[in-house]
C-alpha cells in the first residue's frame, strides 16, 4: 500500500525538526559535562540521585536511574538512584490521601537527602508536581537539575541549575531529553573512571 506524500511529509518535517534540535542541544554539552562530574563526585560522598517527571518524562526518569543501577557503556558498580513514579502502590496511595501536586515532593520529604541530587523533567517546564519536588529538593538540600522544554518556565527558573530545550513538539523535547540522559550517563561514566566494582 502506498503512502500519501502528506503523511511522508509529517515524517520528514518530525526528524527534521528532531535534528535542528540536536544541532541545538550541543550547546549543553559543558552542562551535561558538569553535571556528569558533579554527580560522580555525590556518589563518592555516599549521595543518591533521585528524578521525576509525568508520562514520557516519567518513562525517562525511569530510564536515567535504570542506567545508573544497571549500566551504560561499561561494567561498573551499581549506582544508587531513585525514580519517583516507579513505585504503583506509593504513587497512588499519594495521589489519593494527598493529591496529584503532592505526588514527588511527599516521596522527596520520604528519600532527599542534603547532597542528593534530583534531576526534574518537564516538557513545560510547569508541572505543578514536579515545581512541588523541586521546591521541596532545595528545602531539604538537594540539588536541583531540570530538564524542560522552552524558557522562560518556573522549573528552570527556580533549579539550581536547567537544560531548557527548544523545540516545536513535546514529543521533540522528551527525545532529546533522552539524548541527554545518555549524554548524562556518557560524562558520569567518564567521570567515574571506574569500570568495573
Amino acid at each position: 500500500m502506498a503512502v500519501s506524500q502528506s503523511n511522508e511529509e509529517l515524517v520528514s518535517q518530525h526528524l527534521d525538526a528532531l535534528a535542528a534540535a540536536a544541532r541545538e542541544a550541543v550547546s549543553a554539552a559543558p552542562v551535561v559535562y558538569e553535571w556528569g562530574h558533579r554527580l560522580a563526585a555525590v556518589f563518592a560522598a555516599g549521595g543518591k540521585l533521585l528524578a521525576c517527571g509525568n508520562g514520557g518524562s516519567a518513562a525517562e526518569a525511569q530510564h536515567l536511574t535504570g542506567e545508573l543501577l544497571g549500566r551504560f557503556r561499561h561494567e561498573r558498580r551499581p549506582l544508587p538512584a531513585i525514580a519517583l513514579t516507579a513505585d504503583s502502590s506509593a504513587v497512588t496511595a499519594i495521589v489519593n490521601d494527598y493529591g496529584a501536586e503532592e505526588l514527588f515532593a511527599r516521596q522527596m520529604h520520604a528519600y532527599g537527602r542534603r547532597g542528593d541530587v534530583l534531576v526534574a523533567l518537564s516538557t513545560s517546564g510547569t508541572s505543578p508536581n514536579v515545581i512541588a519536588a523541586a521546591k521541596a529538593g532545595l528545602d531539604l538540600g538537594v540539588t536541583v537539575w531540570a530538564l524542560t522544554g522552552p524558557a522562560p518556565n518556573p522549573l528552570a527558573a527556580l533549579s539550581d541549575s536547567a537544560i531548557a530545550v527548544d523545540a516545536p513538539t513535546v514529543a521533540t523535547v522528551q527525545e532529546i531529553h533522552l539524548s541527554l540522559v545518555h549524554a548524562l550517563c556518557i560524562a558520569l561514566d567518564e567521570a567515574l573512571q571506574v569500570p568495573a566494582w
